[in-house]
């Protein structure tokens, strides 16, 4: 007989009962009231259990690295950047003969732009690598061109930019697989139970060999990209599959990215930006409406669900009118401006709305000055909620960090650092964030959900009610639970 774990003495948001929970094979089986749970494991907890919180988009390899390079994110211009990173290579080993890269800049408030003398006056020789926030963009000094083979001032963005984070992210599998897994660790102090993994190199062969180790720290589900779909195709893969023993580890959804990004100012939009002229005013659309309608009819013929990359409102439609097309299933990535005509289809169509809150907090300004007049449905998550659209949760990490209550707290209270609320008319209420947060879809677990669980230390319903979301954002996590394994106890 499976042996069976017994959560003693926990309770339900909004409810003081202490409960005993039952867990066995990785399943919930029993909730009774606390003392009364019998099992062959007791672990005692004091605070409210939640099913397990998910990630829905993540680049893991990315977000693995992210914390070994040196962040610039607080730079409000180029020579503050550049400064940062001097004061960086004066501490870089000198056997260190590799790219040195900072992440985090954010050029579009800027009033200068960067360009590959700055980082020159700093680095001399030293290949230098700058990775915008959003990842659609690059800034390398002289010496990292050459060394990527790239040409221009400095500034690579969307595909050329993606080509160097290819190539920044080919380190050998032992250092990577290590820096995942303590990335995993990491997650699971803030409740993670599971990610939607949309890293760009072929993830079931990465997954595979990982899980050949040691079992994740979380559930994953590997996305698939254009470059890889034959691979997939020929391997038979269809999303659900499982690439581990113990189906931790699953087949995602097909990725494909039709546009660029708000910071970038590549976002495909209906109107064009201020202060923008000919080609590229509109922003890009990356992937010809026909194009892309043949990629996801052949992805969706081998089983696969879609994911479909879309901030600016012209590329939404098209994403929409593309899955309508094809008649298949999946979602749309990050829509973060929608025309409201547009809003009601997601519903209608059965496509879920995977969307990034803390952007909205990042992005803020840089919406007010570049979609000025259409703000009112940028991130409009309560107009979407409205509609019957299902919404899921995620960080897009490292845009964001890969803490499911940074994500919370920007859904609820659509602020942060003291400011007024942005467009609080699309906030949504604690539990529509926390159901869009899990796979079950409500905030209590229940007997015959997987044993995919979290305990915190404050009641998310009593946490919202403060307006500043500092203590939603802060949450203590005391527990998480994957299938019944304990990955996190504080």
């Amino acid at each position: 007989m499976s042996p069976t774990t017994v959560l003693r003495g926990a309770r339900f948001s909004g409810d003081e009962t202490p409960l005993d929970v039952e867990c066995t094979d990785g399943v919930i089986t029993r909730i009774v009231a606390a003392g009364d749970g019998r099992g062959d494991e007791l672990i005692e907890v004091d605070g409210v259990l939640l099913p397990g919180l998910w990630d829905n988009h993540v680049h893991v390899g990315q977000w693995a690295a992210y914390s070994r390079r040196l962040d610039v994110s607080s730079a409000g211009s180029p020579f503050e950047a550049a400064t940062a990173i001097g004061e960086g290579l004066r501490s870089r080993p000198a056997d260190d003969d590799g790219p040195f890269v900072a992440v985090g800049f954010r050029d579009a408030l800027w009033a200068d732009a960067p360009v590959a003398a700055m980082l020159d006056a700093v680095a001399g020789d030293v290949p230098v690598v700058v990775v915008s926030a959003d990842l659609h963009a690059v800034w390398l000094s002289t010496a990292a061109l050459r060394r990527f083979g790239a040409d221009g001032d400095g500034l690579l963005r969307e595909d050329a930019a993606f080509a160097v984070h290819r190539a920044l992210d080919d380190l050998d599998d032992t250092t990577l697989d290590r820096w995942v897994e303590q990335a995993g660790r990491r997650a699971a102090t803030r409740g993670i139970v599971g990610v939607v993994d949309l890293e760009m190199a072929w993830g079931p062969g990465d997954w595979r060999r990982r899980t050949a180790a040691a079992p994740p720290m979380h559930r994953v589900e590997v996305g698939i990209y254009p470059d890889h779909l034959e691979h997939a195709l020929a391997d038979g893969l269809r999303t659900g599959d499982a690439l581990d023993d113990d189906g931790l580890v699953t087949v995602g959804p097909f990725k494909v990215i039709t546009d660029g990004s708000l910071n970038t100012r590549t976002a495909h939009c209906v109107d064009p930006y201020p202060g923008l002229h000919g080609d590229g005013a509109h922003g890009m659309q990356t992937v010809a409406p026909d194009e892309l309608v043949a990629l996801l009819a052949r992805a969706h013929e081998g089983g696969l669900t879609v994911a479909v990359h879309a901030i600016g409102d012209r590329a939404g439609e098209i994403a929409l009118d593309a899955i309508e097309a094809v008649g298949c299933t999946g979602s749309v990535e990050h829509a973060q401006l929608l025309t409201a005509s547009d809003v009601p289809r997601f519903a209608a169509l059965g496509v879920t709305a995977s969307v990034q809150p803390e952007h909205a907090m990042d992005d803020r300004d840089v919406a007010d000055r570049y979609w000025a007049g259409r703000t009112e449905r940028s991130f409009p998550l309560a107009s979407l909620v409205r509609s019957g659209a299902r919404l899921a949760l995620g960080s897009d990490a490292p845009v964001a960090p890969l803490d499911p209550w940074i994500a919370i707290a920007a859904a609820v209270t659509r602020t942060r650092d003291g400011r007024s609320p942005w467009h609080p008319e699309q906030s949504i209420d604690i539990d529509t964030a926390l159901a869009a947060s899990t796979r079950v879809g409500r905030v209590r677990p229940d007997v015959g959900d997987p044993a995919d669980l979290v305990v915190v230390g404050d009641d998310p319903r009593e946490a919202a009610a403060d307006p500043t979301g500092e203590r939603l954002r802060s949450m203590p996590v005391r527990l998480t639970m994957v299938a019944g394994r304990v990955t996190h106890q504080a």
